[in-house]
């Protein structure tokens, strides 16, 4: 018997105990969040010079990595537009991984019918009607793949041309319009062979990022044939909308495909507070929305959701005679770029199942007066510039003096908060999101003393 074999069998013996060790390690990771310094980087020292099974590997990994490791999963992250994870959210991430299923939506699980569950909880908690489907998919970059692959095939039809089958060779040149299409997009204009170019800037509105409606008319107008649009729907920088209802109201004049990228602030659809900023989008052909975000649950998680099922199914369909081949909801391996697809909806499910719209509707309002507390006092400081409006849970400033890319690895450096670069406007700027459940009041003022302590005499 190898000596390999030799540990799996121990292993195997002792995962009760394993798991529980596991489990300590965690729940002290998880109470050091709101202690130790949000972000980390330090490199890892050199590996062990003997591998001896996973109680080894886990001293080895406690030992080498954790202590560089991000603390991103706490309250003071405000890098990206990152969110933790719920406990009830943590729960079902546990449980998907011991689990351990192909969520495809065969005939041997009831995987698949758990999915579309979550998936009718997440489009009511959101307002949107029954005509949409939807798959998790890792995240929004490869939502924003979905519904761009479903458009193209969309532009297939509009010219007489299935894609899937005959290729992009087959339908010529694709124009996508947008204002401010997310780094995402584009990245899935590339792989999908549409190519970066075909991305058209449209104007946005004076001193906003949100398109200009009558310029979007125009670039219709003059398009050659049918488009895709992208909308945002929360953008990265200073959280703005596009007017989703007037976009909408184009198809009445022009044919396009209307994608809607709403990553992050989908979520605000949650609160009746905010649900007004997303009107119109449920007249969307294909709308991004992801879960790691503001649903907190944790990586990778996002939803793809459409109201062209049989378009989708298309592109996406895999024959084979071991496969179920029905165009349906639920039948995910013909509707999603993977043949093996983790269990993401178990967390999803346990979090909406826990805490349901209230509950998101608390956090997100929470955010959005955290953001609108830390603009207030940016805006109040002489020495700081808030480059726009707090409108939901972002915030975006630099310097009056100096350079910003400086002052943030000096605010950076605090360890009490970590944020971003951004251009914004043409200028160099640090940009920053609230998303997180478990941020308080009190990390707030940390962060903005944190600021204040950095900032030149």
């Amino acid at each position: 018997m190898s000596k390999t074999h030799d540990f799996l069998s121990d292993d195997h013996a002792q995962t009760d105990a394993l798991l529980r060790e596991v489990c300590a390690q965690a729940s002290q990771f998880l109470a050091k969040l709101p202690t130790q310094p949000v972000a980390g980087g330090s490199p890892p020292a050199a590996p062990f010079a003997e591998r001896g099974g996973a109680r080894a590997a886990l001293s080895e990994f406690l030992t080498r990595f954790s202590p560089g490791l991000a603390a991103s999963a706490g309250p003071r992250y405000f890098g990206f537009v990152t969110g933790g994870a719920t406990p009830a959210a943590l729960v079902g991430d546990w449980l998907a991984s011991a689990i351990d299923q192909n969520a495809t939506g065969s005939a041997d699980s009831n995987a698949g019918a758990l999915e579309l569950e979550t998936l009718a909880l997440f489009r009511d908690m959101l307002g949107l009607p029954e005509c949409f489907n939807g798959a998790f998919v890792s995240g929004a970059t490869m939502a924003n793949f979905v519904g761009l692959a479903t458009g193209r095939q969309w532009l297939g039809t509009q010219a007489g041309v299935d894609v899937a089958e005959a290729g992009l060779a087959a339908l010529g040149p694709v124009r996508v319009l947008s204002a401010g299409a997310h780094s995402s997009t584009i990245k899935s204009l590339a792989m999908l062979g549409l190519g970066r170019q075909s991305l058209h800037r449209v104007a946005a509105l004076p001193g906003r990022e949100a398109v200009d409606v009558a310029a979007l008319a125009e670039a219709l107008a003059d398009a050659p044939g049918p488009c895709i649009v992208v909308a945002n729907a929360g953008t990265v920088n200073t959280c703005d909308f596009d007017d989703l209802a007037a976009i909408a109201a184009l198809k009445t004049r022009f044919d396009f495909w209307l994608h809607v990228d709403a990553a992050f602030a989908g979520i605000a659809a949650a609160s009746a507070r905010y649900r007004p900023r997303l009107a119109g989008w449920a007249a969307a052909d294909s709308i991004t929305v992801d879960c790691h975000k503001w649903l907190n649950v944790p990586y990778d998680s996002a939803v793809a959701l459409t109201r062209h099922l049989p378009l989708q199914a298309e592109v996406f369909r895999n024959h084979a005679a071991y496969l179920r081949g029905e165009v349906e909801p639920g039948n995910f391996l013909q509707l999603t770029p993977e043949n093996s697809r983790r269990f993401r909806a178990l967390p999803a499910w346990f979090t909406l199942r826990a805490y349901g719209q209230a509950g998101y509707a608390e956090v997100v309002e929470r955010n959005c007066d955290q953001a609108r507390w830390l603009g207030e006092q940016i805006a109040a400081e002489p020495r700081l510039r808030l480059l726009a409006p707090v409108t939901l849970n972002g915030f975006c400033f630099a310097p009056v003096e100096g350079d910003a890319a400086a002052l943030l690895a000096r605010i950076n450096a605090t360890g009490e908060v970590f944020m971003t670069p951004t251009v914004l406007f043409g200028q160099s700027a640090i940009r920053g999101a609230i998303s997180h459940w478990a941020t308080t009041q009190a990390d707030m003022e940390r962060v903005w003393a944190a600021i204040q302590s950095v900032l030149p005499d």
